[in-house]
């Protein structure tokens, strides 16, 4: 049996107790560490170091992912009643988006900054193949979730949480980062049809975001603050608002490479004159309003937090909603920056990739700490008895 006070030695020989109570959730840790690399990567200042920085997050990302995937792989293996109790549990299911997201942000940093340690074509083929998987994986979670949450979960408007929204993110992950790989395709229909399907997915993403966004922002006017273990989660709606300005930029800048054909036509014979300027000017007319939004909701979101740090608020899984979420947001701005030439976005840029940094920092060393207390790791503690009604027999009983 694995004691609490070795849950690091048990999780490098991984044993049944060990991940007994691993839940899905543990893939924020990829994707904030990821995020870290790839938003570096994006910044429009290259400070001496930065580089082989963002290369060493990335490569300890895709660590954490393997071991992940293992300790995911044995829990299902050995543990699949809790496996299903995760799947039908409206708290827990709704973080099967985040395994999407870590395929996909691991991927996506292969070629971003992971190309500076391994090389051009073995970036091109990871990211490729965790391209792939994620995606298919976004869309069943985009899909499944949802269908169990109508059909299984039973939940109520006054339960809405951010978290609903993770499966419904992961496929805007799919479509900021599924971009990058056009040019490795031949040109033609394979570039192509990569590129639409990317929009695709963005569409997808952004009118289930809008659709379910309303349930979360009503809870919280009408509801009240969130139960303070949970209100890290706010953070998580800055990820589509960030990914979103992120997916419509790259779509610009990869679109003159993709629909261009040798005769000023597109491979399917339409005209790309008027559409390249049309798509780089959308990045702007869209990104511009959504970062707003984006900041409007950081505030929010930090005043929430704060309150609730001052009442008690203590670490829980849901502080690593503070990393993945920013760091959409720093690539979103750095994309702005691109695009409309403003010192102020790659400034907005900068500060968010401190306060990533910062929040990682965090994030990780209570984690870690966690880990080795063996806390993190431990069955989840049993719900308080409900106190007994007060009736004349227990207060006469106390009074004597």
């Amino acid at each position: 049996m694995v004691t609490a006070a070795q849950p690091l030695s048990a999780l490098s020989r991984p044993r049944a107790g060990a991940v007994r109570h691993l839940g899905p959730q543990w893939y924020a840790t990829v994707m904030g560490t990821a995020i870290l690399g790839t938003a570096g990567a994006a910044l429009p200042v290259r400070p001496p170091g930065l580089r082989p920085l963002c290369a060493a997050f990335w490569a300890l990302s895709l660590v954490l992912l393997l071991g992940l995937l293992a300790a995911r792989a044995l829990h299902w293996r050995r543990h699949r009643d809790r496996a299903r109790a995760h799947l039908l549990d409206p708290a827990t299911a709704p973080f099967y988006g985040c395994l999407a997201m870590a395929l996909l942000a691991v991927g996506g940093g292969a070629l971003t900054v992971g190309r500076d340690w391994i090389g051009v074509p073995a970036a091109v083929a990871l990211d490729a193949v965790l391209f792939t998987v994620g995606t298919a994986v976004a869309l069943a979670a985009a899909v499944a979730v949802p269908y169990l949450m109508a059909v299984r979960h039973r939940v109520q408007a006054s339960e809405a949480t951010p978290v609903w929204l993770l499966p419904l993110v992961a496929p805007m992950v799919s479509a900021a980062v599924g971009p990058s790989l056009a040019p490795y395709l031949p040109a033609g229909q394979p570039r192509e049809t990569l590129l639409f399907m990317c929009v695709a997915l963005c569409g997808l993403s952004l009118l289930a975001t809008f659709v379910m966004l309303p349930l979360v922002f009503a809870r919280l006017v009408t509801g009240g603050p969130l139960p303070l273990a949970l209100t890290p989660t706010l953070f998580l709606v800055l990820g589509p608002l960030g990914q979103s300005t992120t997916a419509v930029a790259r779509f610009a800048e990869v679109a003159p490479g993709v629909l261009s054909g040798p005769d000023g036509h597109g491979f399917a014979a339409v005209p790309v004159l008027p559409v390249l300027p049309a798509l780089a000017a959308l990045a702007v007319l869209y990104g511009v309003p959504v970062m707003g939004f984006a900041l409007f909701w950081l505030c929010l979101a930090a005043a929430l937090v704060a309150r609730a740090r001052r009442n008690g608020m203590g670490f829980a899984m849901t502080w690593w909603a503070f990393t993945f979420p920013v760091g959409t947001c720093v690539t979103g701005a750095a994309a702005l920056a691109r695009h409309t030439g403003l010192v102020v976005y790659g400034l907005l840029a900068c500060a968010l990739y401190a306060a990533l940094v910062a929040a990682w920092g965090v994030a990780a060393a209570h984690t870690v700490r966690g880990l080795l207390s063996g806390e993190l790791l431990a069955a989840p503690r049993p719900a308080p008895a409900a106190p007994r009604p007060v009736t004349a027999r227990t207060t006469s009983g106390a009074v004597r």
